[in-house]
């Protein structure tokens, strides 16, 4: 893995917020943080980043959860309650707006995580600090 510490001094700090959801290497601001659609890509083809130290987890699934699913599927429940539609007319409104809520912010939300865990230097925790 590459020292973020003496990799840095090169670049200049870049908002998390600002790359992240573009998708953009968080130190270059150049490069591309994915090389699928949620598949983080090995390193930065632009500046040489190492992107071994991202790892967002279930952050992005969970928010995207509580924000956006969670009142889609009360909307659902309502919509199919109070006005009682037909088949199609589910497929037609509640479909899309799943889609749309729920799996189109999912990319934007994983690249910010990433980004700020590079911004602030996130690591996983230790008791003990190695002196490598």
């Amino acid at each position: 893995m590459q020292n973020i510490d003496t990799d840095e001094k090169k670049y200049p700090k870049l908002p998390a917020m600002k790359t992240g959801t573009r998708g953009k290497c968080p130190r270059c601001g150049e490069g591309k943080i994915f090389k699928g659609f949620l598949t983080v890509a090995p390193g930065c083809d632009t500046c040489g980043l190492d992107y071994s130290f991202a790892d967002p987890a279930d952050g992005p699934a969970f928010f995207i959860q509580m924000l956006f699913c969670i009142p889609v599927v009360i909307f659902v429940l309502w919509f199919e309650v109070k006005i009682e539609p037909p088949l199609w007319a589910h497929l037609l409104t509640t479909v899309p707006m799943i889609l749309v809520t729920c799996v189109l912010p999912l990319r934007p939300l994983k690249g910010w995580l990433i980004a700020s865990q590079f911004f602030f230097k996130a690591e996983e925790g230790r008791l003990v600090k190695d002196d490598d």
